[in-house]
């Protein structure tokens, strides 16, 4: 794993065990304070919890400190109980005799019971985080959110090499779908390898004799807008936000065309997901009046249903009120001369398909409200590069095109905020679509959420 993933990951882990030992310590204060169980084992009464909150300005910062002596924060996603119970119960020994001598130098009249307990609810609620963790990570859905696709570029002796070491450290999530090798077959086909598999990144791994191969494999990423992982102890590149990391020891340029891993992004996937499963609440009601609407006005289903291209063209299903005739799909070539829209994508003002009471979920764009679940699954993103039916995309006449697929679509962007229904030309929408992600930030992502508040309300969406 890069070292930039593991310390993000360790971060997360610091915190959450900061909270539970935040926590452990009022629970211990808690039951040890217990009327029922002081009378009932003859204690003596302690003071209230507000007198000693001030030692959270210890507990909170040191206890991740000392997870981390132990080598806690240094285990493989995947251990066995023995490994992470023990150095835990270090841990927890040393947290609750540190807060034992804490007591006893500042004379404070604090039961030492109370450390104890702090000890050992500390252990039990942290062991119990890493249960989950790993029931959770164990689950389809994060191995599917959180497994990593791959194309492994380089010669036969130094990829033999590499699978070697990445099948024994299946904790990573790294799947190399495919194989290119650079003595038997041409770079050129490594464009064709992407497309086909959808990949997240290409890994690099040769020799300095092949340095222009190696540069034709980056360039083709590099259009792509897919991460090319360059194994390698030195290499001169004029490329554009290159970063510096290490992969199982050996040195990598990443030459990186989308938003890398931040606190940012990860903020931006709980943001996401919260807003999303909000709106799917508030909005519940509503869906029933929209989805009764349809069934009573229009033959067919509720839902329409489509595959879509997602993050590095990987194809998803997205969901959509349905606003159009069922056979849609098959009058849409009659429709071919009236396309309003440059280039591969299609776009029809007054369109005939369209259902009396879908020209009002289109015009308040409440056809989109399905894709909330989208959001919910890991598939899109409150804001991103609207996502492309995947015939659309492989129509692209401009390969460069195709980096707007490296980040997640979302179900509002950029594009959509600078008058939407004004935009015709295919390129003109890219290229608002890679200002974004050349320019994203949180702040972006909620100016622009707000930008999409009045133009939804005034109804200036989809025609």
């Amino acid at each position: 794993m890069l070292r930039r993933d593991q310390q993000v990951r360790m971060h997360i882990q610091q915190f959450l065990d900061a909270c539970l030992y935040a926590i452990s310590f009022w629970l211990a204060h808690v039951l040890r304070s217990n009327e029922h169980l002081v009378d009932f084992l003859g204690l003596d009464l302690i003071g209230k919890f507000d007198r000693y909150v001030w030692l959270y300005l210890i507990l909170i910062p040191v206890s991740p400190l000392i997870l981390e002596a132990q080598g806690f924060y240094n285990r493989p996603w995947s251990c066995s109980r023995r490994a992470t119970a023990w150095p835990l119960f270090k841990a927890s020994v040393i947290s609750s005799v540190g807060l034992i001598i804490v007591l006893f130098f500042l004379r404070l009249d604090l039961a030492r019971s109370v450390a104890i307990l702090f000890g050992g609810i500390s252990f039990a609620l942290v062991f119990l985080k890493e249960e989950l963790m790993q029931m959770a990570l164990k689950s389809k859905f994060a191995q599917s959110q959180f497994k990593r696709r791959f194309i492994l570029v380089g010669t036969g002796e130094d990829m033999t090499q590499l699978l070697a070491e990445l099948k024994m450290r299946p904790e990573d999530g790294i799947e190399v779908l495919a194989e290119l090798n650079l003595n038997e077959t041409p770079v050129d086909q490594l464009v064709n390898l992407l497309h086909e598999h959808s990949v997240n990144g290409v890994i690099i791994n040769a020799r300095q004799a092949y340095f222009d191969r190696i540069e034709m494999a980056i360039k083709a990423c590099e259009r792509e807008g897919v991460e090319a992982w360059l194994v390698a102890d030195f290499f001169k590149t004029q490329i554009s936000r290159t970063s510096f990391d290490d992969f199982h020891g050996r040195p990598v340029m990443i030459f990186r065309t989308a938003p890398e891993t931040s606190w940012q992004s990860l903020f931006k996937q709980v943001f996401d997901f919260l807003f999303a499963l909000l709106c799917l609440i508030l909005l519940s009601p509503l869906f029933v009046l929209v989805a009764l609407g349809i069934k009573l006005t229009s033959p067919g289903p509720i839902l329409f249903r489509q595959q879509r291209c997602g993050l590095n063209g990987h194809p998803f299903t997205i969901f959509k009120f349905r606003t159009m005739v069922t056979n849609a799909e098959q009058r849409k070539q009659e429709l071919t001369a009236l396309n309003e829209m440059s280039g591969p994508v299609f776009k029809v003002s007054n369109d005939p398909r369209v259902i009396p009471i879908g020209r009002f979920l289109r015009k308040f764009s409440i056809d989109e409200w399905p894709q909330f679940f989208n959001v919910l699954r890991g598939e899109m993103s409150l804001v991103g590069p609207r996502p492309l039916p995947v015939d659309e995309v492989k129509r692209f006449d401009d390969v460069a095109h195709r980096r707007r697929l490296s980040v997640k679509p979302g179900m509002t962007c950029l594009w959509q905020v600078s008058g939407r229904n004004n935009v015709t030309d295919f390129k003109d929408w890219v290229r608002l679509d890679l200002e974004y992600i050349d320019n994203w930030s949180l702040w972006l992502d909620l100016k622009i959420l707000w930008q999409t508040v009045p133009i939804v309300l005034a109804g200036t969406g989809a025609k």
